[in-house]
């Protein structure tokens, strides 16, 4: 069965997915909208034989449409993908879910009804690297996992709907919960809004697990330099990722910090440091958004849950929304 998809947004990331919706297998891209009318003209000389629909809901109510993919400002995401969902398409839609816990339950539920995947494009999770690290993190060699460290920091794109949290921390989020599968249980979460009133530009988050396992997460638009680093600690050894590397992204540290007791079992407060090798383990650095349309396209032809799915992105929009209401209490902790 040859899967029909319709694009409705062709913007900057829009491009991209029609580039390689086009490529994929076992699917034909046949449809795309949108509201910008110059962005159209420009998609039909470079791709003639999609059809152009000037408005989205002509594309989600055309017969000739199995599947659509929503790739709109974050404020259109619910709408578009309920009407979506309600006509019998499957939906495939960017970051974050929705703007609300309430709508992204909502889409959840509506595809669960519907008998309709549901799947939201957290791309960062079909790279080489994260796949990497997912399996030196199951093979155990980490040890216990002790914290997670984010960084994601560059000038700019600021957007007109969402702060930065909303527009940044889901790539973290969801490359954190893919990896450690466990659910923090409480956020803590400060921002500061200096261009645009209520549209925070830098905020920092910190998130609370059952045990002794913390994360930490930095955000901003307004820095000088292009930064995207994450360190994740363990017990026994230590990784560090670093996705603006272009090779070797994942490097892991066999260092390891423990307490060393007496002979008669009195405590002192000596530390043994293990300081041994660095290896940084081979990556497929092949383009993520590939992987990911192939999973939509996957999850739909043989009817099974995708990677990440409705009910993977309502966790995200949760912590997101509990932070935002942490940053108006000037940083209080927040139980999830």
């Amino acid at each position: 069965m040859r899967l029909n998809i319709g694009i409705i947004g062709c913007g900057y990331w829009g491009k991209n997915l029609i580039r390689n919706f086009i490529e994929a297998q076992n699917c034909w891209l046949s449809s795309v909208s949108d509201m910008d009318k110059k962005v159209l003209r420009y998609i039909k000389l470079r791709h003639p034989s999609l059809k152009i629909y000037a408005h989205y809901k002509d594309l989600i109510h055309s017969k000739d449409i199995d599947a659509v993919v929503i790739a709109t400002p974050a404020r259109e995401h619910y709408r578009m993908a309920r009407e979506a969902l309600l006509s019998g398409k499957d939906v495939l839609v960017e970051k974050p879910l929705a703007t609300s816990v309430k709508d992204a339950r909502d889409l959840v539920s509506i595809a669960r009804k519907k008998n309709r995947i549901l799947m939201v494009n957290h791309t960062f999770l079909f790279t080489g690297a994260v796949r990497k690290i997912k399996e030196i993190i199951r093979s155990g060699d980490l040890g216990r996992i002790l914290y997670y460290d984010g960084v994601r920091i560059n000038l700019g794109l600021f957007q007109k709907d969402v702060n930065v949290l909303w527009d940044l921390a889901p790539h973290d989020l969801s490359i954190m919960l893919f990896l450690l599968n466990k659910e923090p249980v409480q956020v803590s979460a400060i921002g500061v809004a200096h261009l645009k009133k209520g549209i925070e530009n830098i905020a920092y988050m910190t998130l609370g697990f059952k045990g002794d396992l913390i994360a930490h997460f930095h955000f901003n638009w307004l820095a000088p330099a292009k930064v995207r680093l994450t360190l994740i600690g363990g017990s026994e050894k230590m990784i560090v990722y670093n996705d603006t590397e272009p090779s070797e992204k994942v490097k892991v540290y066999d260092r390891r910090v423990k307490i060393v007791h007496s002979p008669e079992g009195e405590y002192k407060p000596n530390y043994d440091y293990r300081i041994g090798d660095m290896w940084a383990p081979k990556v497929d650095l092949a383009e993520p958004l590939q992987y990911a349309c192939e999973e939509f396209v996957n999850a739909v032809r043989k009817h099974r849950k995708p990677v990440s799915d409705g009910e993977f992105a309502l966790r995200i929009v949760k912590i997101l929304e509990a932070a935002k209401k942490s940053i108006k209490h000037n940083g209080k902790i927040t139980k999830l």
